[in-house]
């Protein structure tokens, strides 16, 4: 006998903040991190009849030293988002050389921000609030396809709890999207245009807050 769907469902989403911004800039032409991910989950969580728990927040940030203005954005966007009750969790970004090539033939090479540690922190948080039981959905802002494995982990997980479980992913989408797949193995719910504008973060954090 399968396990009873629940009638409210708790949910407990996971943003991963640099693959929210890259999909946000190749669906919508975003040239800054400017989405508020406690408002997204709430609007999709809303829109899914969803009760929402609580957001975590995971990103990489630059050293100081490396880019002064990107370290300052992102230490004053975190404050804020721990100001609104997310739960924020960073790593450091290390950049790096990368050679590329360019449509003509030739190779350009350029500095790229590297972050480690990120799709394991929230595999393992994932993970950790199903044992727990902290919630009956698990929403995931990524399409990082590392996490599938993890979607077949907590079904077993909550089946050897003998409950219902759900993990979805959701992203930014758009007809310039060069990725319109979510997290295999979960339930896809794509953030269009009217949805993520709604969601926009409108606070300049380019100040001290």
């Amino acid at each position: 006998m399968s396990p009873q769907e629940p009638a409210s469902k708790r949910v407990v989403a996971f943003v991963d903040g640099q693959n929210l911004f890259y999909a946000a800039k190749k669906a919508f032409g975003c040239h800054f991190p400017n989405y508020d991910p406690k408002r997204l989950a709430q609007e999709i969580c809303h829109r899914q009849g969803w009760q929402l728990e609580r957001v975590q927040f995971y990103t990489g940030i630059p050293a100081r030293e490396d880019d002064e203005a990107k370290h300052a954005f992102w230490t004053n966007k975190l404050l804020q988002m721990s100001r609104d009750g997310v739960r924020t969790y960073k790593r450091p970004l290390r950049y790096r050389n990368k050679t590329i090539q360019l449509e003509n033939g030739n190779a350009h090479t350029l500095m790229v921000g590297q972050e480690k540690g990120i799709d394991v922190r929230i595999a393992l948080d994932i993970i950790a609030a199903t044992y727990r039981q902290e919630a009956d959905v698990l929403l995931v802002f990524s399409q990082d396809q590392d996490l599938s494995e993890v979607a077949d982990e907590i079904r077993l997980i909550a089946q050897g709890q003998q409950r219902w479980i759900k993990i979805a992913s959701a992203f930014p989408s758009s007809p310039t999207s060069s990725n319109r797949r979510g997290i295999e193995k979960t339930d896809w719910i794509k953030i269009d245009r009217a949805l993520y504008e709604t969601c926009a973060d409108q606070r300049d954090y380019r100040q001290k807050t």
